[in-house]
């Protein structure tokens, strides 16, 4: 098949990590995959599987923008596109856009946000052949505003690079820090953007707890990017770390690059988001053997496994956060039973190669379909 995945990312998010695995998945399976991204675009140097000739990009500002529209739709028909394929709500009417010029061509999205769709939409992406959810919560999320009719959407959960994080974990416990146990401190970390809905104060406030308890033997780490404008986020989080007294003890190191090598170096991953539709961070955790504490989001109660791999806890409380990570770390046993249990569900739920197969099997609906 003839592919064109779209995207005007801004930055790059669990969702963009998925754009660029799947293309490279498929690029391996034997399609001709192409890309319409913004200007610039952080996908830009992840997209390595396609050749720099089937990479265009273009302004991509919003959902009404009709230059690009036309120049998406142009690019549909003279590469003779069979699935367009769009991952953020603003490309949507875009994508539907160009796949209506192009009968030949079908529609598909997927939805990785519980955030609803408008009415509005139900008219402007009337021409979608499947939609792709990336977990039973967002389906149902989908399913309750009646946007899409019910059998085109598909649930097909995220995934992670299994071998990339268990492999960070071996190289880390073969370490001398790793071993070192009677003098290195305990590592508490949470992954992902700062902000209100991803809960680092709330993970701030249970490090208080935390610290006070082991006084002193625990090391936390927040890592993400403060996106917003005036970076007021941060500034807030540091204010609070100051207050609480907890400035050496507690360290930001911003976006990561190599997340699975920090991760890796976790004896808890943290999550204490206050809606999470998947949770790609914890799929991440999982597959380096990492026991998890997470709050109750929908999607954490889909990866996680309470009292097998991981620890839920109530979103917003502080003090269950805590003491799920005092829990963990008192008892190393139960620490390393987790992991264990942790990496098998990863590799048996999140791999790339069910990811690739079932979003496969997607297209070739939705190709069928048109005709």
């Amino acid at each position: 098949m003839r592919i064109l995945q779209v995207s005007s990312a801004r930055a790059l998010g669990g969702g963009e990590r998925h754009l660029a695995a799947l293309a490279a998945g498929l690029s391996a399976r034997g399609h001709e995959l192409f890309a319409a991204l913004r200007d610039p675009s952080p996908l830009a140097d992840k997209l390595s599987a396609l050749p720099q000739q089937n990479i265009f990009t273009l302004p991509l500002r919003n959902a009404l923008d009709a230059p690009s529209a036309l120049k998406l739709a142009r690019f549909v028909r003279e590469r003779e596109i069979e699935i367009v394929h769009a991952h953020i709500a603003r490309d949507y009417t875009l994508a539907a856009f160009a796949a209506r010029r192009n009968p030949r061509a079908a529609l598909v999205l997927t939805r990785h946000v519980l955030f609803p769709l408008s009415r509005a939409h139900r008219v402007a992406l009337a021409n979608v052949s499947r939609v792709i959810a990336v977990s039973e919560a967002v389906a149902r999320s989908l399913r309750a505003r009646g946007v899409f009719a019910d059998e085109k959407i598909r649930v097909v959960p995220n995934a992670v690079d299994v071998e990339v994080f268990a492999r960070a974990r071996r190289v880390f416990e073969e370490s001398a820090h790793a071993k070192n146990k009677a003098v290195r401190p305990f590592r508490v970390g949470i992954v992902g953007e700062i902000s209100e809905v991803k809960g680092q104060e709330d993970f701030v406030r249970a490090a208080a707890i935390v610290a006070e308890k082991f006084d002193g033997a625990v090391e936390f780490v927040i890592a993400g990017d403060d996106l917003s404008r005036t970076g007021e986020r941060r500034a807030r989080l540091e204010r609070l770390i100051a207050e609480l007294g907890l400035t050496e003890r507690v360290r930001l190191t911003g976006w990561l690059e190599d997340v699975a090598s920090a991760v890796a170096t976790f004896d808890v991953f943290v999550s204490a988001s206050r809606s999470e539709a998947f949770g790609m961070a914890l799929a991440e955790a999982l597959a380096c053997g990492v026991p998890v504490v997470a709050t109750a989001t929908e999607g954490a109660r889909e990866i996680i496994e309470d009292d097998a791999n991981g620890i839920i806890v109530p979103v917003g409380d502080a003090r269950a956060l805590a003491a799920g990570v005092v829990a963990l770390l008192e008892d190393e046993t139960r620490r390393r039973a987790f992991g264990a249990r942790a990496r098998e569900a990863a590799r048996a739920r999140f791999s790339f190669e069910r990811l690739i197969a079932e979003t496969e099997r997607v297209y070739l609906e939705a190709r069928d379909a048109m005709t």
